[in-house]
């Protein structure tokens, strides 16, 4: 999977937590996924369609802690 930064749009996660835990998702590319707190650092590329059944299954509370 072929991996450009320059044609990404990146934007912070609504699932991050403001404790520093901090997710930046690529709009442009659903997939990509970086540490807002490195950008110059390593992006975690997923096929799209793992990144859209890992986002819902977030929203159903899958990922809860009990």
């Amino acid at each position: 999977m072929e991996f450009d930064p320059a044609d990404a749009r990146w934007r912070k996660s609504t699932y991050s937590q403001q404790g520093g835990n901090c997710v930046e998702v690529d709009d442009a590319h659903p997939g990509r996924v970086r540490d807002s707190k490195d950008p110059q650092g390593p992006a975690l590329v997923f096929p799209a369609e793992a990144w859209v059944s890992f986002v819902a299954a977030v929203r159903s509370g899958e990922f809860s802690e009990a």
